[in-house]
């Protein structure tokens, strides 16, 4: 994470309860996308990794109020399994999911809607020879319209029941979605989407671009501890305010 020149920015943390995490295992050096050998810190890309602890959600709502910061947590609504069996976020990971709602009551968090799923269910585990990253984005334009509403319908659910919220902000998986996703996030309460790269204009939607939001991802921390969060936000400059991204 780098200084930004702006004074006002907003927190944003991605893949919670992701198992993206643990299935998205690929290689950046394409002959290294071979069985075990994609796994090794040497050659992996991205996972495996664990999901967040409680303990650890907690030491970082400690280090957003020592830094007068709060943030905004992109929620993935359902672990899928291996065999593709989807389990609600609140029942997966509980201890985690309390620790969130803590510091939603607190004021240091914001919950945003980061999909169903994350990834296209059942192509989801890792490939024995090639890297399997493309189907760890939910939403691509050859996935059926009637999934995307359905992927965001259930997930609008499961978020909304157990943070007892709306939930109005989409950050999209991978940063890929369709007019379709468009569609369906409005039809069930999306205010705005958070993305990067992405200046659409259309009438009925917001798009927030990374202008102003300083985003990471869970594995930052699981990989280097609370602390990164900390020395990352001592490196900001001293003077800057922290919104959640509904806010901007």
């Amino acid at each position: 994470m780098s200084k930004r020149d702006q004074c006002s920015v907003a927190l944003r943390i991605d893949d919670i309860g992701a198992s993206s995490k643990q299935f998205e295992i690929y290689s950046k050096t394409r002959w290294a996308n071979i069985l075990f050998l994609k796994t090794l810190p040497r050659f992996r890309a991205w996972g495996p990794y664990r999901e967040m602890s409680a303990a650890e959600w907690s030491d970082t709502l400690e280090t957003l109020e020592d830094h007068n910061a709060r943030i905004t947590v992109a929620i993935t609504a359902s672990w899928v399994e291996s065999d593709g069996t989807l389990v609600p976020f609140p029942r997966k990971w509980p201890a985690e999911a309390r620790a969130l709602l803590e510091g939603q009551e607190r004021g240091l968090i914001e919950i945003a809607n980061h999909g169903m799923t994350h990834c296209v269910v059942g192509k989801h585990r890792p490939r024995a020879f090639r890297s399997n990253r493309n189907y760890h984005r939910e939403f691509w334009d050859w996935i059926p319209r009637e999934t995307h509403f359905r992927h965001m319908r259930e997930s609008q659910d499961i978020l909304q029941q157990y943070f007892g919220a709306r939930v109005t902000t989409f950050v999209p998986p991978g940063n890929v979605f369709t007019l379709d996703t468009v569609d369906a996030a409005r039809e069930f309460g999306i205010e705005r989407i958070n993305c990067s790269g992405h200046r659409r204009k259309l009438e009925e939607m917001r798009f927030i671009n990374n202008d102003q939001v300083v985003d990471f991802h869970d594995r930052e921390i699981v990989l280097h501890g609370v602390g990164w969060v900390g020395n990352c936000l001592a490196g900001l400059p001293k003077d800057t305010t922290f919104s959640f991204i509904k806010d901007l």
